[in-house]
């Protein structure tokens, strides 16, 4: 990333599959490094272990992990990833950034996946900042993030659609949701939006198709749109879409 100077950041799509591995992909799980920081995530899937270490990237180097939401292919690999940084003699502290809800909800995982492993002693802090929807900034370490409520039902929410400030870069993300205002505002001016794009044209409560994001395309004014959390059926007219389109093992260098 040298090339592109100080405020350069990579991303890497580990994971850019929905929740039940269409078309093979892991879940959903993005890597953003800035130089001279330590990486952090974008979600944090079930299957995040094996997606990081597929391509390279170690896990114990990760500072924070935003989550937008709990459903388990966006929030089911945190205990892993914990476990993995008891066992492998981590020492950094790890911040998970999530909803309203989300220390309560972690610690429900931990006991469910690994009863008793919520309350062992490790060599690192596990700090959980709760955040509130409200589009206000922010600093979890190197980053400035704002969250907003987006529309992905009831039940187990709140959702969030996060965008985040980091190495003089901005990243906006939409996690899961149908079609609302708030991401106007959410993509403005971004360096890269990560649109999720469910399915093609198929009406789906609570997700975006593409056909949202083709209508509202000229609201969405961020720099860069790629396109992630596809169905088999999205993934049937991925080579007609409008916009680029992630894949597992993704790299972008903005």
């Amino acid at each position: 990333m040298g090339e592109h100077g100080a405020g350069a950041i990579r991303v890497t799509f580990a994971g850019s599959g929905d929740a039940f591995g269409s078309g093979g992909r892991l879940q959903a799980c993005i890597h953003v490094r800035a130089e001279a920081h330590p990486p952090v995530l974008l979600d944090c899937g079930a299957t995040s272990a094996v997606a990081l270490k597929r391509q390279g990237l170690d896990p114990n180097e990760i500072a924070t992990v935003f989550v937008s939401h709990r459903h388990v292919d966006h929030f089911g690999g945190l205990p892993h990833l914990i476990l993995d940084g008891q066992f492998r003699r981590r020492t950094a502290p790890l911040t998970v950034a999530g909803p309203p809800g989300t220390g309560r909800w972690l610690t429900e995982a931990m006991e469910v996946m690994f009863p008793g492993s919520s309350t062992v002693d490790r060599r690192f802090a596990v700090d959980v900042v709760e955040l509130e929807p409200d589009g206000r900034p922010a600093t979890i370490g190197a980053a400035t993030v704002r969250a907003w409520q987006v529309d992905h039902g009831l039940a187990g929410g709140p959702f969030l659609g996060l965008r985040l400030e980091i190495g003089r870069r901005t990243i906006a993300y939409t996690g899961d949701t149908a079609w609302t205002d708030t991401l106007v505002e959410l993509a403005a001016g971004a360096d890269l939006l990560i649109a999720e794009a469910y399915f093609w044209d198929k009406p789906v409560p609570y997700h975006l198709r593409h056909t949202d994001l083709v209508a509202h395309r000229h609201q969405l004014t961020s720099k860069r749109t790629i396109l992630t959390h596809l169905s088999e059926d999205m993934l049937a007219h991925a080579d007609h879409a409008a916009f680029a389109v992630a894949h597992d093992g993704l790299v972008l260098d903005l």
